[in-house]
């Protein structure tokens, strides 16, 4: 039974040059776009977590009420 072409085991120089032209096609972010997009997460982590802390704290104080603690 034969190995498909995809799978098939090459010469590893051959590997190594074909990774080399292919990471030359790809685009990288500049300095910029990474800096901005970090800020984002960031920002968006910072929102999330404050709305999930403040959320928890009227459920538990709901909770609390409910329960006579």
């Amino acid at each position: 039974m034969s190995t498909p072409n995809k799978f098939r085991i090459g010469n590893p120089a051959q590997f190594i040059r074909e990774v080399r032209v292919e990471m030359g096609k790809v685009t990288w972010p500049k300095r910029k776009e990474t800096t901005v997009s970090t800020m984002m997460v960031l920002a968006l982590a910072t929102i999330a977590a404050t709305f999930f802390v403040f959320v928890d704290w009227i459920i538990s104080t709901a909770v609390r009420a409910v329960i006579g603690i």
